[in-house]
């Protein structure tokens, strides 16, 4: 396995713990990497900084992957999004969150597989919002052909390279038929000329969400437009357990920076009960996203061994205090350590 340069931003409130659980982790599990060390949120205001220094964002382009712990931006203070700064300069248009049903975490529905993918760079999100009169405000909803059709390709490519079965358009495109129309437009000619080897389906989003706490084990891969997104991820990460079990990343053409998509939790920082997991998870996909890359396989081998081992950890009732065990947060690293060669 050739040596990877990554950028590692540790983050704030429980972010520097949980990152350290991680990163040794990795370095047990053989996984050779280089880490870059650089700050955002809080902990670069600290030290003098914007939220998001450029700095930072430049050695994310230099080295094309970032590691990143949860990080605050400070509320009413005039500061933009640590992770909207990092989506618009790098352009990293498709956040990616797999959802699945863990052993030893026990929740309504055993059978939960899915893959939500959200477009991360336009729609409400876009920010576009004007006073059009006093007392009147408006937010626009933006979507472009070419903005709907890559994250379209990219849902499809990435179906291809998993072997997934299915794609399921969420969509609201009988009320906003310009926008979520061409979305889905765009999604049908991708299937239609490309990706004929995928199922394809689309669902009216408040018909869909009911479906998906129905019966989550009838969808592979959600494919939404930004808000939407931002949503179902969060509705399906509640059916294996909570954001603490679920990873995610924002991947563009160039760059990509895999997270832990909950909070920083200031009010328990430092006394090592967090959980560890949601990153850990985020490491692997990491490691699969350099195995596709780079073409070295040793990535996915670290990935997979790493994977059954924090498995059988849950299995085995190795599990942190919010999943009902007893573990810390570098207690829980140890025991999935313990597993690596078992």
């Amino acid at each position: 396995m050739t040596s990877e340069k990554i950028v590692l931003i540790e983050g704030d409130g429980i972010g520097p713990e949980v990152t350290s659980a991680v990163t040794k982790v990795l370095d047990a599990a053989g996984a050779n990497i280089e880490w870059v060390k650089h700050h955002a949120g809080l902990a670069a205001l600290e030290l003098g900084h914007d939220v998001m220094p450029q700095e930072t964002i430049d050695a994310i382009q230099q080295h094309g992957i970032a590691l990143k712990g949860p990080c605050t931006t400070p509320v009413g203070e005039g500061f933009s999004s640590v992770n909207v700064q990092l989506r618009k300069k790098l352009n990293l248009y498709a956040a990616v969150r797999p959802v699945r049903s863990l052993p030893g975490v026990k929740t309504r529905f055993s059978d939960v597989d899915i893959v939500i993918i959200r477009e991360n760079t336009e729609g409400l999100y876009s920010g576009v919002e004007n006073e059009v009169t006093p007392g009147v405000v408006m937010s626009m909803k933006v979507a472009s052909e070419k903005g709907c059709e890559r994250i379209a390709r990219w849902a499809f490519r990435y179906a291809t390279q998993r072997e997934r079965r299915q794609i399921t358009v969420f969509h609201k495109a009988n009320i906003m038929k310009l926008t979520d129309g061409l979305f889905i437009r765009q999604a049908q000619l991708i299937h239609q000329k490309e990706y004929p080897n995928i199922q394809y389906e689309e669902a009216i989003i408040d018909a869909g969400c009911m479906r998906l706490v129905q019966d989550p084990g009838q969808f592979d891969i959600l494919l939404l437009e930004n808000l939407y997104g931002d949503v179902v991820s969060d509705l399906c990460a509640g059916l294996v357990g909570g954001l603490g079990v679920v990873p995610g990343a924002n991947i563009g053409d160039e760059q990509a920076v895999f997270e832990a998509v909950h909070g920083s939790a200031p009010t328990i920082a430092g006394q090592d009960i967090a959980n560890p997991l949601a990153l850990l998870m985020s490491a692997v996909m990491m490691l699969n996203y350099l195995a596709d890359t780079t073409g070295d396989s040793s990535h996915l081998t670290v990935g997979e061994k790493i994977k059954r081992s924090y498995d059988q950890a849950l299995a085995d009732d190795a599990k942190t205090r919010d999943l009902g065990g007893e573990l810390g947060t570098a207690a829980f690293a140890d025991a999935v350590i313990e597993r690596l060669n078992g």
